[in-house]
């Protein structure tokens, strides 16, 4: 018997870190920035087991179907998006390398932050640093103190994700878990 070779072609593919609490376009931005880079993307949710909390208001499910919704409506092609989930660990360069063996393989990491940098770049992935975006807006912390101070919060996410938050009473999930801190 010969032994058959199988090629498999690994697509040029990146991973992007982050808690998308609530998924906003920032993120899109970044991703579509990406896109144009990379064939794939690897969208790792984290803090996947932290939720109904003021840093972390979304369950892991409900943050995937926001991203997945506004990907969508941007007109993003879905099968150039892999979407995983990681629980809550800390930084370090041995919680970077489980966290490679949980994707698919990936090239590099997409991050502009140092600490997750060095550590993925410890554990052999290229760092590519994105472009910079209005941080001071686009950024999950003041979105969700616009949502707690019932502020204009809706113009910073897609209108998809606006739906998605509105439905699942994120506002009044905010409020609560406010109250209990």
């Amino acid at each position: 018997m010969s032994e058959q070779i199988y090629k498999v072609e690994i697509p040029k593919r990146a991973l992007i870190f982050g808690r998308f609490q609530p998924f906003h376009l920032g993120h899109l931005y970044v991703i579509k920035w990406a896109l144009e880079r990379f064939d794939e993307l690897v969208l790792l949710v984290g803090m996947a087991d932290e939720s109904h909390t003021l840093r972390n208001p979304f369950t892991a499910g409900e943050r995937i179907w926001m991203i997945r919704e506004g990907l969508k409506e941007a007109g993003i092609d879905l099968s150039r998006i892999i979407t995983a989930t990681v629980p809550t660990m800390s930084v370090y360069v041995g919680h970077a390398l489980y966290i490679i063996n949980l994707v698919p393989q990936v090239k590099a990491i997409i991050t502009r932050n140092p600490v997750i940098a060095k550590v993925f770049e410890d554990a052999g992935l290229e760092v590519v640093i994105p472009p910079e975006f209005d941080r001071s807006k686009f950024r999950g912390t003041h979105i969700r103190k616009l949502m707690l101070e019932d502020g204009s919060w809706e113009e910073l996410v897609p209108r998809s994700v606006e739906r998605i938050v509105k439905y699942l009473g994120g506002v009044e999930r905010l409020k609560i878990a406010n109250s209990r801190d």
